[in-house]
């Protein structure tokens, strides 16, 4: 593992907050509001990382244009139910302020629409850790992790951060190969949703936020 690191880069979604009930509630009453058979507790927790739009297709076989259709009915009935909810993990703001008052840039990457992963974080007093936040597009065409990470990198860059030793920190393997695509190392957190074959290819594992500050920061 290369330290001291210049950048950090976080996913939201089981690595700031608990994110997975409000989530998988909302998942349940969309398929069921489509008529469609509701996935197990376990089979709707693996939903939780990848772009939804995504998940629509991949797994359910949906069509483009029916998985947007679907998002339409989900993300309302999220955003009034559970979106900023989301209890944030025990210790992680205490990492955020860390990195903050170190000066090491900070940003954001989430497959979460941006508009409301930095509604997600203004509600737990999170915002002001951030250099940058960035997410999915409105639209989600930018949803994908890979799209994410450099989005941030791009936005970082601009702000006249240093990028030139970056590191991704997550809980799923979409975050590993996401963060890979752009040259990025990531640190796996054990407090998420991810397994630990989901853990292959990362420079380092951290069970709790107090190991996860000293990889970070020292």
């Amino acid at each position: 593992m290369t330290a001291p690191f210049t950048a950090i880069l976080f996913d939201l979604d089981g690595t700031i907050v608990d994110s997975a009930p409000g989530i998988t509630a909302s998942l349940a009453w969309t398929l069921e509001q489509l008529g469609l058979p509701i996935p197990s507790p376990a089979e709707l927790l693996e939903w939780v990382g990848p772009p939804i739009l995504d998940s629509f297709r991949d797994r359910l076989g949906m069509t483009t244009a029916q998985a947007a259709d679907a998002l339409k009915v989900y993300r309302p009935h999220y955003i009034a139910h559970g979106a900023l909810d989301s209890p944030v993990y025990a210790g992680v703001a205490e990492v955020l302020s860390a990195i903050s008052e170190s000066g090491v840039a900070l940003s954001l990457a989430t497959s979460k629409p941006e508009y409301l992963a930095r509604a997600i974080l203004d509600a737990h007093g999170l915002a002001g850790f951030f250099d940058v936040i960035t997410g999915a597009s409105a639209d989600e065409l930018r949803s994908a992790k890979a799209d994410v990470v450099a989005e941030a990198l791009r936005r970082l860059t601009a702000g006249g951060f240093d990028v030139s030793n970056p590191v991704m920190v997550g809980d799923r393997h979409y975050d590993v190969l996401g963060a890979a695509e752009n040259g990025v190392p990531t640190i796996f957190i054990e407090w998420g949703y991810g397994g630990v074959a989901e853990q292959v290819g990362t420079i380092a594992v951290a069970p709790d936020t107090g190991t996860l500050q000293n990889l970070l920061l020292g």
